[in-house]
């Protein structure tokens, strides 16, 4: 483990398995590299994937309260430069975040995931594995992508699945067009 220069860190705060970045504010209770949550299945049970990587976290990084970071399987997980993440987040394994990325509290990225530069994700998006974000992404609170899924960058998305937010609320719309619809000779 290596610490940068002018760094702030937190009671409670465990480091393992990580180099640091210099300027990096990480508060209370954040848990870094820590072993991710990978499994191989079979018919007597799951068996423990080791997690051999680490978890690099570049300059002028902030870490919110209770954040969990999980060290890569193989390879590792990168979060870039400037990005500030909230409150209450969880980050997988191998997952590679952009720089200046924001991430609002109870987001949850599962492994292997990739976010471009100055993604916005908001609050309580779940970010399922192997998913892309492209650089400028913004992601409204409380959508989900799902496995594989990806998204261009540059564009505004809400929804779950995750879709361009214009196409999201044309369809909330026209499902509330069809609840509001009049009944016919009392049949639906």
């Amino acid at each position: 483990m290596t610490v940068g220069r002018g760094c702030e860190i937190g009671s409670n705060v465990s480091i393992s398995h990580a180099y640091l970045g210099d300027q990096l504010l990480i508060l209370s209770g954040a848990q870094i590299g820590q072993p991710g949550f990978g499994f191989a299945s079979d018919g007597q049970g799951h068996i423990k994937i080791p997690q051999l990587g680490r978890v690099i976290v570049q300059d002028k990084v902030e870490i919110g309260a209770g954040v969990t970071i999980d060290r890569g399987a193989l390879g590792d997980t990168v979060i870039g430069e400037g990005t500030k993440i909230d409150n209450l987040v969880q980050i997988g394994h191998n997952v590679h975040i952009g720089r200046h990325c924001v991430i609002v509290s109870q987001t949850g990225i599962s492994g292997s995931t990739t976010l471009g530069d100055f993604v916005v994700l908001g609050g309580q998006c779940g970010i399922s594995d192997h998913c892309r974000i492209g650089s400028g992404a913004r992601l409204g609170g409380r959508s989900a992508m799902i496995i594989g899924q990806e998204l261009e960058g540059g564009r505004d998305y809400a929804g779950t699945p995750a879709k361009p937010v214009k196409d999201w609320i044309r369809e909330l719309h026209a499902v509330a067009a069809m609840i509001r619809k009049p009944k016919r000779n009392g049949h639906d």
